[in-house]
């Protein structure tokens, strides 16, 4: 098991990561202070049929524990999924001492990190990633819910008390899932770390030759990237909004589709590869990365989505500015920036995309 201390200015926390790291669970909770009175799983109805027994069994009788299931899926990040949340902490008497516990992916982390932090003003809460998306959704302390206007739009900045990655949990991650995390990887790759991206571009062939330990090297290193930036900007006022890199896109698209048939990761991977195709220099890594990730088995898009809907998104983007369209671009490998676009200028280079895709 490998341990990486998270650094940003409000709080200091660990990461636990690789095989059986949920065994840290229980010291964990043993060790804060003020203990808590009672926990509060979140968590999801397919991660709570594999893996909430064993979660269960792990913290064992030392602590009352209730547990909350809803139903799967990025459209479940609700405002009804939330009060529900809030309601069932209430019935169940949770107080200032309480702990939540996120079980799941990145959906469960932001739902129930945002409960956390709303509840009686924010108590504490620790991760438990299940997904491998989650390496990066898990880190950094941005929690959320979706708003029929836009992704993530309600939320807090909190972050957790730790976060503890049970590598053996991704054995059950379907095909569209492991396809959806391994963007992220790629993300931090490409905005931080050349060698890591064309190892990954050589190693892996198929989405199966992610597992083992080159899978949870290039996990550890992704949350060694997202370390480096959050430390030094927390809030998002500066560099952090680097790690936004195809989302602008990714995000719109989501919506556009009403989060069904289409994974974050698989939409932020066609958010990628628009944003480098607007600089002339990063044309050709982009190509390649489109082909790349087409032989991976990333679906394409439906032909039914329309630009001006997709632009009207983007717009409202949380980087968006004036009007104009802020676009996370790439000079080259390791080398990001923040680029605006005015929204007509934006659409014809979208609709190019977009038609030759």
């Amino acid at each position: 098991m490998n341990t990486i201390q998270i650094t940003t200015p409000s709080k200091n926390y660990p990461v636990f990561i690789g095989e059986n790291a949920i065994w840290k669970l229980k010291s964990v909770l043993e060790n804060l202070n003020p203990a808590p009175k009672n926990l509060l799983i979140i968590t999801d109805e397919n991660v709570g049929k594999l893996y909430l027994d064993e979660v269960q069994h792990v913290i064992g009788e030392s602590f009352s524990c209730e547990t909350i299931q809803i139903q799967a899926g990025d459209d479940q990040k609700s405002f009804e999924n939330y009060i529900a949340c809030q309601s069932f902490a209430l019935s169940k008497g949770l107080d200032r001492t309480s702990i939540v516990l996120a079980l799941g992916g990145g959906m469960i982390g932001d739902l129930a990190g945002f409960v956390a932090g709303t509840y009686m003003r924010g108590i504490r809460f620790i991760q438990l990633p299940t997904t491998i998306l989650a390496h990066d959704s898990a880190v950094g302390g941005k929690t959320g819910i979706n708003h029929p206007e836009g992704k993530n739009m309600i939320g807090v900045f909190h972050q957790p008390e730790a976060v503890i990655y049970s590598t053996e949990f991704l054995a059950t991650l379907p095909q569209h899932e492991k396809r959806s995390g391994f963007a992220e990887v790629i993300k931090h790759a490409l905005i931080a770390d050349e060698s890591l991206y064309k190892s990954l571009c050589k190693n892996v062939q198929t989405i199966d030759d992610l597992n083992g330990d080159s899978l949870l090297q290039a996990l550890i290193r992704g949350i060694e990237i997202k370390n480096g930036i959050v430390s030094q900007d927390e809030k998002e006022k500066g560099i952090r909004a680097f790690l936004n890199f195809g989302h602008t896109l990714g995000h719109a698209i989501e919506g556009e589709l009403q989060y069904k048939g289409i994974t974050h990761g698989e939409a932020v991977a066609h958010g990628m590869a628009f944003a480098l195709s607007l600089n002339e220099n990063t044309v050709q890594i982009g190509n390649e990365l489109k082909k790349w990730l087409k032989s991976l088995g990333y679906p394409s898009l439906p032909k039914t989505l329309s630009v001006p809907l997709l632009i009207e998104r983007m717009k409202k983007d949380k980087k968006a500015e004036k009007g104009n369209i802020q676009m996370v671009l790439l000079k080259e490998l390791e080398k990001p920036y923040l680029s605006s676009y005015q929204a007509e200028e934006l659409e014809i280079k979208l609709s190019a995309f977009l038609e030759g895709n």
